[in-house]
C-alpha cells in the first residue's frame, strides 16, 4: 500500500503525541521519593523526641508550681522553663525545615509539570498546522490518495481520537500545575506561620533570660540561703499598696485599676464557676498580642462576608461609629477583626450576647467595655471546658479559645496556653496578696 500524505502526517502526529508522553516519563522522577520520605521519617523522629522533652519539661514545671515557695523550688521552675523555651524554638527550626522540603520539592513539580504543558501546547499547534495542510487538499485528491475506502474513512476518525486525546491530557496537566500551585501556597503559608511562632518562642527565651538576671541577683543576694530568701519574699509581699494601684491595661478599653479588673473576674467566675486569675490570664494575653490587637481597619482586616456586616449590626445597636471602634489587625493564622478585652469576632459575639446581657444587665452588650468582655470570654472558657482549679482543663480551654477545638492539640499554639497559665499564676498571687 502507497503512503498517502494523510497517513504521513498521521504518523508524524503520531510521534508527536509518543514524544510529548516520553519527556512525561523521563521527567517524572526528577525529585527522589525514597530521599524524601526517609528525610521526612527523619524529621518527624525528632519532632516526636522534643515534643516529649518540652511536655517533660511541662510536668516539672506544674508539679514544683503545687509546691511550697522556696528558693530550690522557684530555681527548679526556672531551669525547666528555660529548658522548654529552648526545645520548643528547636522544634519549630525542625518544622520550618520540614516545611521548606516541602517547598522545595513542589516547586520543583511545578517547574516540571509547566514544561510538560507547554510540550502540550507545542503538540496541539503541530497538529493544528498539520490539519490546516491536510484541509486544503480536496476529497479527490484523499480519496484518491488512500487504496481503500477503509483508509479513507478510518483515518478522519484517528486524527479526531488524537486531538481529543491532546486536549484531556493539557487539561490534566494544568489541573495538576494549578493544585501544585494551590499545596506550595498552603505550605508557605504554614511556614510563615511557623516562623512567626519561632520568633515568638524566641521573645519568650528573651524573657526568660531577663529572669535569669534576675534570679542570679536574688541568688547574690542571699548567697544561696533559704532563710534570707524568704525574707526577700516577705518583704515583697508588703507591696500589696503597689500592687493595688496596678494598672491592668486593656487596648481599646479604659485602662482600669488592678482592683477594679480582679472584681470584674470576680463577678464573672460567680456566674459561671470561672477561676478569677485564669480569666484574667486569658484577658491579659488577648490583650497584649502586639501589633494586631486593636491597630486594624474593619473593611480591610476583618472577613468580609462573615462579620462584616454583624459589625456594623454590633456598632449600629450601640450607637458606635464602627470606623472609629479599634478592632484587630490580619494576623499570620486568618482574618482579623476581633473586638474589645476578649478579642471576640462579631460571629461569635452575637452567638453570646443574649447570655452576656443576662448575666451582665447590659443589653445590647458592648464588646468594648471590660464588664461585658470579662463575662464574655468566661462563658466562652467555661464552654470549653475550664473547670476551676483544674490546670490542664483550664489550660485546654484557653487553646481552644485561641484556635477552636480542631486545633487545640496542634504543638504551634502551645505557647499560647503556656503563657495564659503563667500570667494565671502571677495574678492568683497578686489576688493572693490583696486578700492578706
Amino acid at each position: 500500500m502507497a503512503i498517502s500524505k494523510k497517513n504521513l502526517v498521521f504518523g508524524l502526529t503520531l510521534l508527536v503525541v509518543l514524544f510529548s508522553y516520553g519527556n512525561v516519563f523521563l521527567s517524572a522522577e526528577e525529585v527522589d521519593p525514597n530521599a524524601v520520605a526517609n528525610r521526612r521519617a527523619q524529621l518527624e523522629e525528632e519532632l516526636k523526641n522534643i515534643e516529649a522533652q518540652i511536655e517533660s519539661q511541662r510536668s516539672v514545671i506544674q508539679q514544683k508550681q503545687k509546691e511550697a515557695t522556696t528558693l530550690e523550688r522557684d530555681i527548679a521552675i526556672f531551669d525547666a522553663k528555660i529548658a522548654k523555651a529552648k526545645l520548643e524554638i528547636k522544634m519549630r527550626d525542625i518544622e520550618i525545615a520540614q516545611l521548606s522540603d516541602g517547598i522545595s520539592n513542589r516547586s520543583v513539580s511545578i517547574k516540571s509539570l509547566s514544561v510538560k504543558i507547554d510540550d502540550k501546547r507545542n503538540s496541539i499547534a503541530e497538529f493544528l498546522r498539520n490539519t490546516n495542510e491536510i484541509d486544503s487538499i480536496s476529497l479527490i485528491e484523499i480519496f484518491l490518495g488512500n487504496e481503500t475506502l477503509s483508509d479513507f474513512f478510518v483515518e478522519p476518525d484517528s486524527y479526531e481520537l488524537i486531538q481529543r486525546s491532546l486536549q484531556d491530557s493539557l487539561a490534566e496537566f494544568r489541573d495538576t500545575k494549578n493544585q501544585t500551585e494551590k499545596e506550595k501556597e498552603e505550605l508557605e503559608n504554614k511556614k510563615a506561620e511557623q516562623v512567626a511562632m519561632r520568633g515568638i518562642q524566641e521573645i519568650e527565651r528573651k524573657r526568660l533570660t531577663q529572669a535569669e538576671t534576675e534570679k542570679k541577683r536574688i541568688l547574690k543576694i542571699t548567697k544561696g540561703e533559704e532563710s534570707k530568701y524568704q525574707k526577700v519574699l516577705s518583704e515583697s509581699q508588703k507591696s500589696a499598696a503597689a500592687i493595688r494601684t496596678q494598672l491592668f491595661l486593656l487596648t481599646g478599653s479604659p485602662s482600669i485599676p488592678f482592683e477594679k479588673a480582679v472584681e470584674y473576674a470576680n463577678m464573672a467566675s460567680s456566674a459561671t464557676g470561672i477561676r478569677p486569675a485564669f480569666l484574667l490570664g486569658v484577658i491579659a494575653e488577648e490583650s497584649n498580642l502586639g501589633a494586631n490587637i486593636g491597630t486594624g481597619n474593619w473593611k480591610t482586616d476583618m472577613h468580609p462576608t462573615r462579620d462584616a456586616p454583624i459589625f456594623k449590626e454590633i456598632t449600629a445597636k450601640l450607637g458606635l461609629d464602627p470606623d472609629k471602634m479599634p478592632v484587630s489587625k490580619k494576623a499570620w493564622y486568618g482574618w482579623g477583626g476581633a473586638m474589645g478585652p476578649a478579642q471576640f469576632i462579631p460571629s461569635t459575639w452575637v452567638m453570646y450576647e443574649k447570655k452576656i446581657a443576662a448575666l451582665t444587665g447590659h443589653n445590647p452588650p458592648n464588646p468594648w467595655d471590660p464588664y461585658d468582655a470579662f463575662m464574655a470570654s468566661a462563658i466562652l472558657l467555661t464552654e470549653n471546658g475550664a473547670v476551676a482549679g483544674n490546670l490542664a482543663s483550664e489550660r485546654l480551654a484557653a487553646l481552644r479559645y485561641l484556635a477552636g477545638w480542631k486545633n487545640a492539640g496542634k504543638s504551634a499554639y502551645a505557647f499560647y496556653g503556656d503563657d495564659v497559665m503563667e500570667l494565671a499564676a502571677k495574678y492568683q498571687s497578686q489576688i493572693d496578696i490583696l486578700k492578706q
